[in-house]
């Protein structure tokens, strides 16, 4: 089982599986955050029932801290690998259908890019200011109050929209090779699984991006 795990075709498994594992969190996380666009009140109640569930709470944050760690550990032995073997097997850079495209050359930035993202996000809102609010007789913590504090921030908004632009193509390409991973690589079906891939990323980008529109237009 470890020499499966440590072969590429093992990797490639383990990269599907903590990539499924982040998309399935992604777009959970995205759809609660939208419930701020019908009211402040349902929104901390959201936020107050998950840190409530402590078992649940810290059991899901183990499962994706270890996806995050292997998903990342994994794509940098793929990464080094990757090289050696075109530095070994190729002269010339390949083009064309065999040519990888640019959000795949780049996955290894744009992953940086994103893991930087994630940690300042948790810096942000998880262990950012905290204040409190009362929702139907239960004190809570006012999170709605803090997403709009942050999104008065400019150079926030900026950062926050160029990473979401990159991890739209992250998860694009990624939601893509999650199935390949999986050695789904019918010819046949990559045009459907391009467009399945590409209208997650987006609908996952844009639910993201309803947070900082909803405080430019109705917190201004």
């Amino acid at each position: 089982m470890l020499d499966f795990l440590k072969s590429t075709v093992g990797r490639k498994y383990i990269m599907g599986i903590t990539g499924l594992v982040w998309m399935g969190f992604v777009l959970s996380h995205m759809a609660g955050n939208m419930l701020i666009l019908i009211s402040p009140d349902l929104y901390n109640a959201y936020g107050h029932a998950i840190v409530s569930n402590k078992p649940l709470l810290y059991g899901a944050e183990t499962v994706l801290v270890l996806a995050l760690v292997a998903h990342v550990g994994t794509a940098i032995s793929l990464t080094i690998q990757n090289r050696k073997a075109r530095n070994t097997r190729y002269a010339m850079t390949p083009n064309g259908e065999k040519g990888a495209s640019l959000a795949s050359k780049t996955m290894a930035v744009q992953g940086s890019i994103v893991l930087a993202f994630i940690i300042l996000h948790l810096a942000t809102f998880k262990y950012g200011t905290h204040y409190d609010t009362m929702v139907d007789g239960v004190k809570m913590r006012d999170l709605h109050k803090l997403v709009v504090e942050v999104f008065h921030q400019p150079g926030y908004v900026l950062w926050y929209v160029v990473s979401l632009l990159l991890l739209m193509f992250h998860l694009s390409h990624g939601a893509h090779s999650v199935f390949q991973s999986f050695g789904v690589l019918e010819r046949k079906m990559q045009l459907g699984l391009k467009k399945f891939a590409w209208t997650y990323a987006v609908i996952v980008v844009l639910g993201f991006l309803s947070q900082p529109a909803y405080v430019f237009l109705f917190n201004k």
